[in-house]
């Protein structure tokens, strides 16, 4: 029997979707950022995912955007890919985005689905293949239908697939069925956006993980890909299920990822900040909870 090697992912396995630091008045911490972003490499990050829903990019503008992905270039050089999230619902204004990512030095552009006016999927197509076309960045596309109200179907993925610069999905769909349709008749790269689902996408022929949890526990998530990679099935299951709790605390409570990854890192000394409204920091006893998780997870370090 041969086994045929999987081609190398376009930005690496181990993908962070990271926070955007704040000074405790609110703007952006473009220092911060440098510093954690050098954290996060160096503790065997691939890749970095900036202004996705992490980066709370509603709430950024445009030129705390490009200034953002100016700044982690700067920091990480060459160490590490950068994704820049330029997805918005409007068509001309994720374009007007896009060209200013790549511009600021990108490698490739997160695009999510074009969120409240729902359109249908010919139209939804269309809307990547835009922007696809006007710049020369690989497009990410950003399947979370939880959040934007429309899905991705696997029929207009597998139709996008086609185009040389759509290169891979970050996958929030929850539908591993689907996901396993395409993956079987395209060669996009398929990264876990849910941080439960790592391994199990992984297994099927993904291409590693876009994570939120990974902001404070990078090592811990690397370390599964790692372990399956060596051939240790077995030891990878049980990472995964290592990382569960702490998972389930910081993204299937109340409270969004960005929240409760913040009131972590504030208190790990990383830099943070506050989070923007509408969104509102996490209380202390929620934080201490999932401080608890953490260092059980990573032995206090």
């Amino acid at each position: 029997m041969t086994t045929t090697a999987l081609p190398s992912p376009p930005f690496g396995r181990a993908l962070c979707a990271m926070i955007t630091p704040f000074t405790e008045t609110g703007t952006l911490d473009l220092d911060g950022a440098q510093r954690l972003a050098d954290h996060l490499v160096a503790e065997g990050c691939d890749g970095l995912v900036l202004s996705g829903t992490t980066g709370e990019s509603p709430t950024t503008t445009d030129a705390e955007k490009a200034a953002l992905v100016r700044a982690v270039r700067e920091a990480v050089g060459a160490r590490a890919t950068i994704v820049a999230g330029v997805g918005t619902a409007d068509t001309r204004h994720t374009v007007e985005l896009a060209l200013a990512a790549e511009k600021a030095g990108a490698d490739g552009l997160l695009v999510v689905t074009p969120y409240y006016s729902r359109p249908p999927q010919e139209a939804v197509e269309a809307h990547f293949r835009e922007i696809a076309d006007a710049s020369g960045l690989p497009l990410v596309l950003y399947d979370i239908p939880g959040r934007t109200g429309t899905r991705i179907e696997p029929g207009t993925m597998i139709r996008l697939a086609e185009h040389p610069r759509i290169v891979a999905v970050k996958d929030c769909a929850y539908d591993l069925l689907g996901t396993q349709k395409v993956l079987g008749r395209t060669e996009l790269a398929y990264y876990a956006g849910c941080d439960e689902q790592v391994l199990a996408l992984y297994a099927v022929g993904g291409a590693g993980y876009v994570s939120t949890v990974a902001n404070v526990a990078p090592r811990q998530f690397r370390a599964v890909l790692d372990a399956f990679d060596a051939g240790e099935t077995a030891q990878a299951a049980r990472l995964q299920q290592w990382v569960v709790p702490l998972v389930e605390l910081m993204m299937a409570s109340a409270l969004p990822g960005t929240v409760t990854v913040k009131g972590v890192l504030g208190r790990l000394g990383l830099p943070a900040g506050p989070v923007r409204p509408p969104l509102r920091p996490a209380d202390r006893e929620t934080v201490d909870a999932l401080l608890s998780a953490h260092q059980e997870l990573t032995g206090g370090k």
